[in-house]
């Protein structure tokens, strides 16, 4: 299966990173990931592309890794998935409130409503 797994630099981000690549390494999914960095700050592009090719290295899979810019990264995320004809994207699937409650952050909301492929959310 062809994956395009979103990736921000957070620890939420962390968790998707390293269930995609389990997963991939277990049910041969073709993976891309595409790496942003989060508009109110947090890493750098260039330091979340070392986490994700350093992650990458020590597994056994091969990827891909591309650079969403100065971009929307939820309106690109959905983009490439339908343009490059992905059949799954994944993005963090946000984190519970104390009520127990599931927040889900700006980026993974609209990819939820937005999207058109099968959008997987990792917790």
């Amino acid at each position: 299966m062809r994956v395009l797994v979103g990736i921000e630099g957070s620890d939420e981000s962390d968790v998707v990173l390293r269930n995609a690549i389990a997963r991939a390494e277990e049910a041969g999914d073709s993976l891309t990931f595409a790496i942003f960095a989060k508009p109110e700050g947090g890493q750098d592009l260039d330091t979340i592309e070392a986490i994700v090719s350093a992650a990458i290295e020590e597994s056994s899979i091969d990827a891909i890794i591309t650079r969403i810019d100065d971009r929307d990264p939820a309106s690109e995320l959905v983009a490439i998935a339908e343009r490059e004809g992905f059949e799954q994207l994944v993005v963090g699937g946000g984190r519970d409130t104390p009520l127990g409650k599931r927040y889900l952050g700006r980026i993974t909301e609209f990819v939820l409503l937005n999207a058109e492929v099968t959008v997987r959310l990792e917790r």
